[in-house]
C-alpha cells in the first residue's frame, strides 16, 4: 500500500515525540508499504514566529510571513528525515516547492492549485521515506506561500490525491471522530465510519479534528481518510464514501459551536432588494453569514434574525450601523450569549421523525430554541449558550448514541 500519514503540532512537539513519530513511520515501513510523511511544525512554533514578526510590525507584509512561518514546518521535516536516517532507512525531506505543491498568489490564505509529483514519484521508486514540510507551497510566481488554518491537513490530502495514495492517515491528540465531544459527554462513542458529508457537516458546526476544506478535498479526489491518535495504537475513525458505509445509523454525531452570536435587525423598510443590499454589504466585508430568518411586520416592514461567528461580529456591526444611518433599518440587537447544537446523520435522508424528536427532547428540558435551520442530514438550533451542554448530553441520550 501507498500511505501517506500527516502529523499534527503536538504529536511532533518536542524531540522525543519526533522520535515517537519515527518509530511508528518505521513500523508502516518496516511493514512493506511505502510511505510519505507530511508534518506540521512543533506545537507552539508558529505562535513563537508570529511574536517575533509583531515585535518588528504590527502589519508586517503577508508574503515575508509566508516566508518565516513556512519555516517550521521545514524544521519539523527535517529533523524526522534526520532521526529516520539514523535508524536505518532512506529518508528525504522535502519542502512544499520539492514536493511540486503549486498555489495561487493568495498570501497567507493560498489555495493548491495543482501538484507536480515527479520528485515523490521517483524518490517512492528508490525506496525513500518522503517527510514533506506542510502547509506551505510555491505560487505560480515563485513565491513561498501558506494554506491558512488547518495547511498541513490539506497537504495531507492533496498530496495523497496527486500520488494516487491508498489511504491518508491524519494523526492527531484524539483517537478519532465521537459521536459528540467526549468531555461534553462522557458516554460518547468513537465512530469506526462516517461519511464526507456528515464529517464536513460536524467539521463545519464546530468539531475540532479536521479542518472542512481538507474533508471537501477528501471528497472531490476520493481519498480515504483516517484520524487517529499519534499516542497509542488504537483504531481510528474511517471518512469515506457514503456508499462504503453499510449500517447508515439515524444519527451518527451531535455538534456544538459556541463560536456563534445572533444579529437581530428590527422594522427593515419594505423595499425590493433591501435583503440584497445588507447581505451583499455583509459579505464585502467578508462577514460569514450562517442561519437567517426572516418575518414580515403588520406595517409591511420585516425584522430579520441571523447568526455570525463571533470574531465577525465587530465588523457585522459596522455593516448595521450605516443602514440604521441611511434609514433602512429601525433598530437592531446583538446577542453573544447563544450556541448552536446540531444533529448530522445521513440516515435522516430516508427515516421521518427525527427533527420532531429533537424539538421534543429541547422542549422536555424547558430549552427555548429561537432559530431552526435544516439540510438533508442536519438539523441546526440555535438556544442559549447556558443551555449548551445539557442540550448536548439530552440529545446524545434521546438518539441513543452510547449504544
Amino acid at each position: 500500500m501507498l500511505i501517506v500519514q500527516k502529523f499534527g503540532g503536538t504529536s511532533v512537539g518536542d524531540l522525543e515525540r519526533i522520535q515517537n513519530v519515527a518509530n511508528r513511520v518505521s513500523e508502516t515501513k518496516k511493514a512493506g508499504h511505502d510511505v510519505v510523511v507530511v508534518v506540521s511544525a512543533m506545537s507552539g512554533e508558529t505562535n513563537k514566529l508570529v511574536a517575533y514578526a509583531e515585535h518588528f510590525s504590527a502589519d508586517p507584509e503577508r508574503s515575508e510571513m509566508d516566508m518565516l512561518l513556512s519555516s517550521g514546518e521545514r524544521v519539523t521535516a527535517s529533523l524526522l528525515a534526520i532521526a529516520l536516517n539514523a535508524m536505518g532507512h532512506s529518508a528525504v525531506s522535502m519542502s512544499g516547492r520539492k514536493a511540486g505543491i503549486v498555489t495561487d498568489n493568495l498570501h497567507t490564505k493560498a489555495r493548491i492549485e495543482e501538484i507536480d509529483p515527479t520528485a515523490m514519484h521517483k524518490a517512492i521508486k528508490e525506496g525513500k521515506i518522503i517527510v514533506v514540510a506542510g502547509f506551505q507551497g510555491v505560487s505560480l510566481d515563485g513565491n513561498v506561500t501558506t494554506l491558512g488554518r488547518g495547511g498541513s491537513d490539506l497537504s495531507a490530502v492533496a498530496i495523497a490525491g496527486a500520488i494516487k495514495a491508498d489511504l491518508c492517515e491524519i494523526y492527531t491528540d484524539v483517537s478519532g471522530i465521537y459521536t459528540t465531544d467526549p468531555r461534553i459527554e462522557p458516554k460518547a462513542k468513537k465512530l469506526d465510519k462516517i461519511s464526507y458529508d456528515e464529517m464536513l457537516e460536524l467539521a463545519s458546526l464546530g468539531a475540532k479534528v479536521l479542518q472542512n476544506r481538507s474533508v471537501e478535498l477528501a471528497k472531490k479526489l476520493n481519498v480515504n481518510l483516517v484520524t487517529r491518535t499519534s499516542f497509542s495504537n488504537e483504531e481510528g475513525t474511517l471518512i469515506t464514501k457514503e456508499e462504503n458505509i453499510m449500517e447508515k445509523p439515524l444519527v451518527s454525531g451531535i455538534a456544538l459551536d459556541k463560536n456563534q452570536a445572533r444579529v437581530s435587525l428590527f422594522g427593515v423598510k419594505d423595499r425590493t432588494g433591501i435583503a440584497s443590499d445588507i447581505f451583499n454589504k455583509l459579505a464585502q466585508n467578508n462577514v460569514n453569514i450562517d442561519m437567517i430568518i426572516q418575518n414580515v411586520a403588520h406595517d409591511g416592514s420585516a425584522n430579520i434574525d441571523f447568526t455570525v461567528p463571533v470574531g465577525d461580529l465587530s465588523d457585522a456591526k459596522k455593516v448595521v450601523a450605516e443602514f440604521i444611518e441611511s434609514g433602512d433599518i429601525t433598530e437592531q440587537s446583538y446577542d453573544e450569549k447563544i450556541c448552536k447544537v446540531s444533529i448530522v446523520g445521513v440516515g435522516m435522508k430516508s427515516h421521518t421523525g427525527v427533527a420532531a424528536k429533537a424539538f421534543t427532547t429541547m422542549a422536555n428540558e424547558n430549552i427555548n430554541i429561537t432559530m431552526i435551520s435544516t439540510s438533508e442530514i442536519k438539523v441546526s438550533m440555535v438556544i442559549a449558550e447556558k443551555y449548551a451542554e445539557l442540550a448536548v448530553r439530552s440529545l446524545h441520550d434521546a438518539y441513543e448514541l452510547d449504544k
